[in-house]
């Protein structure tokens, strides 16, 4: 029965991998433009030529371009991506970087708020990653291992004041993936899912962009705190040894975790799985009501 397990979670990632990857593709070719005014990408950068007047910008897993002397009357937005505004570029409105950074050259200006989320700024809400020519050894590589280092020290400390304050919150969650890993993966693909297309239909109804940063931020911290789940989980199997304290466990499966993702492409492809796994446990034990049984 635990093979059986083990081999539709095995299954349900590589098609969640799989789907996650062809929408990507299909996506990089969507374009919405409304009155020749406004250009949202889904999937994909957008960029505002030099010297062009548009009153909205906006890319769902890319980032916004505005290239010198361009204008944007409202609202420069990149989900999964940066904002770049070149030498002379103009955003009267707001700007907002989700999982990205707003960069600015000279002479560049932004007249309403402007705002970022977390993230490293080099990862696609698709979670693919740009890796440099120079690989492990390009400054990209090392900025990115400095951000995933620090998370995991943010991780450390949020993960022992759960287990400190909640002591049953992080074990429940492992128990749920470790007792339904089917049923937690199909959830939490399926939550990365509604999650994408929220915010797609967010940012094309206009109406809805002021709540894409929310709907993110509580994706991400929903995430975060499932994927602490995932390195208890981790920490119990990797040690024989069945008398260390949950709080030495977790901290042992973090370690491991960080260590893959440090691994160019396959450490992101690995954290991605992590990532479902975490936001699944959370779904399928508040949502999708699982009794998990505490690993003893």
């Amino acid at each position: 029965m635990k093979g059986h397990l083990r081999k539709r979670l095995i299954l349900v990632l590589i098609s969640g991998l799989i789907t996650i990857f062809l929408s990507t593709t299909v996506l990089a070719q969507t374009d919405i433009n409304i009155n020749n005014s406004n250009i949202i990408r889904l999937g994909g950068d957008v960029t505002v030529p030099e010297k062009q007047v548009v009153e909205n910008a906006q890319a769902i897993g890319g980032s916004v371009t505005v290239q010198p002397g361009a204008r944007v009357t409202e609202t420069a937005i990149a989900v999964g991506g940066n904002v770049f505004l070149k030498k002379g570029a103009r955003i009267d409105g707001d700007a907002y970087a989700v999982g990205g950074r707003i960069i600015q050259e000279e002479g560049a200006t932004i007249g309403g708020a402007s705002g970022t989320l977390p993230g490293d700024g080099h990862r696609g809400i698709y979670g693919r990653r740009r890796w440099g020519v120079g690989g492990i050894l390009s400054p990209m590589y090392f900025f990115n291992a400095f951000f995933r280092i620090l998370t995991a020290l943010v991780s450390a400390i949020l993960g022992v004041v759960l287990l400190l304050w909640l002591p049953n919150f992080l074990p429940l969650l492992a128990a749920t993936i470790n007792q339904y890993p089917g049923k937690t993966g199909l959830w939490g693909l399926g939550g990365s899912i509604v999650v994408i297309a929220l915010n797609i239909f967010l940012a094309v109804s206009l109406l809805g962009i002021p709540l894409i940063p929310l709907v993110t931020l509580v994706a991400f911290i929903t995430t975060l705190l499932g994927s602490l789940g995932v390195a208890l989980l981790i920490g119990q199997k990797a040690l024989i040894n069945k008398r260390q304290t949950a709080i030495q466990q977790f901290l042992i499966g973090l370690l491991i975790l960080t260590l893959i993702g440090l691994i160019p492409f396959l450490g992101g492809l690995f954290l991605l799985v992590v990532n479902i796994l975490g936001l699944g446990a959370i779904l399928a034990w508040k949502l999708g009501k699982t009794q998990p049984q505490i690993m003893a």
